[in-house]
């Protein structure tokens, strides 16, 4: 028994020493164009934000100055002409969208009706829970969200409580790119009101994840409490440039 116990203690003591080592490893990378490193045609991508807000834009403008094409991107919306995602539609880099609110693109639109976009539109709740359950290693679930409609073509049904629901997938990517507020070396990190809107669950569900902040920080500065995002997750991080942070909409009165 006292063997037994002794061995264990080492196997522990082993695991903790490892755990710190995959703590302290390097994950900052110089630049957007060091961090989308490996993103290869055909690849499938996260990426963050909610309309213009928190999107990760040093890397989708990286991802545009590059050669690849036949991307599979996951995310709310798709920008707006010449923008965000938008600049990889205009170069059409895109071959399809999975997401849920893309009405403030005209380039998206002409491509979607031209049949030069594959579109996969889902209701804004259902995509997150995708995401997330990507994350969490859940392959599926069950919502009500789009039964009776088009969304629901070719997807089991189930009735729980007298109420019909949609047996909907996770969703999982080769990369995951996020933006957030704040992180830290170790890829902890702090995202700000609307901008954590798909940024937090995408983080988990990417194969790599790539954190671009707005200010990156020694490991430790962070506030415990206030992490969003676990540095176990993130895999590369850097701190972004010249942030536009457009606004959508205009309104003035």
């Amino acid at each position: 028994m006292k063997e037994l116990f002794a061995n264990l203690l080492i196997l522990f003591r082993i695991s903790i020493n490892l755990w710190e080592i995959l703590l302290t490893m390097n994950k900052v990378v110089k630049n957007a164009l060091e961090a989308i490193h490996g993103i290869e045609s055909n690849m499938t991508l996260m990426l963050g934000g909610f309309g213009l807000c928190g999107i990760p834009e040093n890397c989708i403008a990286a991802l545009a100055a590059s050669d690849v094409t036949g991307l599979t991107c996951i995310s709310n919306n798709a920008g707006v002409d010449g923008f965000g995602l938008g600049m990889l539609l205009r170069r059409h880099q895109i071959r399809k969208m999975i997401s849920s609110y893309v009405g403030e693109n005209k380039e998206f639109e002409r491509q979607l009706l031209s049949g030069e976009l594959e579109v996969e539109l889902t209701p804004q709740g259902t995509l997150a829970e995708r995401i997330r359950a990507g994350g969490a290693g859940i392959p599926a679930f069950f919502v009500p969200a789009g039964y009776g409609t088009e969304v629901a073509l070719g997807k089991p049904v189930r009735d729980f409580d007298g109420k019909m629901y949609l047996e909907e997938h996770w969703l999982k990517a080769d990369f995951a790119i996020v933006k957030a507020w704040k992180g830290d070396t170790h890829g902890n990190l702090v995202y700000r009101f609307t901008a954590n809107n798909f940024n937090q669950a995408m983080a988990t569900a990417g194969k790599i994840t790539i954190a671009e902040v707005e200010e990156l920080v020694p490991a430790g500065e962070l506030d415990p409490n206030y992490i969003h995002t676990p540095g176990v997750f993130v895999q590369r991080i850097f701190q972004g440039t010249s942030y536009e942070k457009r606004v959508e909409f205009a309104t003035t009165s």
